[in-house]
């Protein structure tokens, strides 16, 4: 098939996944959520409602236009995923489809229900993509490979797959600037930045860059409007941990019955606790973000105020032509030969 009838075909995807009926929904939630709890069903609809939105057949056709992709002479492509939430490999097998390639895909045991759903839409909707998807519990006699992991696995993932071209994902997290001033709308979108996926997407926000003099009540009490995260049985768990052994070390923290705030230099910072950070101007401000440039997904700040960051709110939004690890992933595709 060529590119037009591709992205014809994932335009449509988009449509059936943005209007899936609700008892479809409801089953696909309840299996995902017996293998993995943190897959709820309100966080299961919130990926299938981003995937929705950057499959729209004006974006997919803006996205490929600065790209020579031409499938006479596809490559299998293996796929090690994620599975830290819902999906999260998506882009990767919408890149590798797209560019007309064969994805031979090792899904997390994390999450290994929703993206057979999602490529079983596919295939009713265009047949010819059935043979372009395996699902394999070993990858093999692949051409190129793409994998996603930690930092420990990344160094397997670079030595197991260093005899082909490859993409190899390590941790990263994501930090938001704060610089007083910000509307409680803005802070409330920055809370959906946080509290998303239960924190646990590189694209979740887990540390706050704060000025000096910065008064952090009145956010924590914001975002208490947030505190029915801790219904959730595992948030709880680690969110009584954390309080607990900060109690327990007499250390400092704010809470708000919803997470825990540390100040700390870190970058990452447990489920349910976000680190943050005082700084004394823009140029210390900058010296800081830098130091975790190479860890950094992205950076927030309202308005995108910040050089290089993106609006509160928008960290679970990306659009297609947003890459992981700021690595173009279909450039790579398209560039094999």
């Amino acid at each position: 098939m060529n590119l037009d009838e591709r992205i014809s075909a994932f335009s449509e995807l988009g449509n059936q996944l943005t209007t899936l009926p609700e008892s479809d929904l409801a089953a696909l939630s309840k299996k995902a959520e017996q293998k993995n709890p943190w897959f709820t069903k309100q966080n299961i609809a919130l990926a299938i409602a981003g995937i929705g939105q950057f499959l729209l057949a004006d974006k997919l056709t803006k996205w490929v236009q600065n790209y020579q992709l031409i499938s006479e002479n596809p490559k299998k492509i293996g796929i090690a995923m994620a599975g830290n939430i819902p999906l999260v490999g998506f882009h990767d097998y919408l890149c590798i489809l797209i560019a007309g390639h064969h994805a031979q895909i090792k899904l997390s045991t994390q999450d290994d229900e929703l993206l057979p759903f999602v490529h079983k839409l596919l295939v009713n909707i265009d047949p010819r993509f059935k043979d372009c998807v395996t699902f394999e519990d070993k990858l093999h006699q692949y051409h190129a490979a793409i994998a996603t992991g930690s930092d420990n696995t990344g160094r397997y993932f670079s030595y197991y797959f260093k005899n082909v071209p490859h993409i190899i994902r390590k941790n990263r997290s994501s930090c938001a600037v704060l610089i007083g001033g910000e509307t409680d709308a803005e802070l409330m979108e920055l809370g959906n930045d946080v509290f998303s996926y239960f924190g646990l997407g590189c694209r979740n926000v887990s540390k706050l860059y704060i000025p000096e003099e910065y008064d952090l009540i009145p956010l924590l009490r914001l975002w208490e409007k947030f505190v029915d995260i801790t219904d959730h049985n595992k948030y709880a768990n680690n969110y009584n941990y954390q309080r607990s052994i900060h109690l327990v070390n007499l250390k400092h923290f704010y809470d708000n019955g919803a997470l825990i705030m540390v100040e700390s230099d870190k970058l990452v910072s447990p489920i349910s606790a976000v680190f943050y950070e005082r700084y004394t101007d823009q140029k210390d401000l900058k010296q800081r973000i830098a130091v975790h440039q190479e860890k950094l997904q992205v950076v927030l700040s309202a308005k995108a105020w910040f050089d290089g960051s993106i609006d509160f709110g928008k960290a679970q939004k990306p659009e297609v032509w947003d890459y992981a690890d700021n690595v173009d992933t279909l450039k790579f595709l398209a560039d094999l030969k």
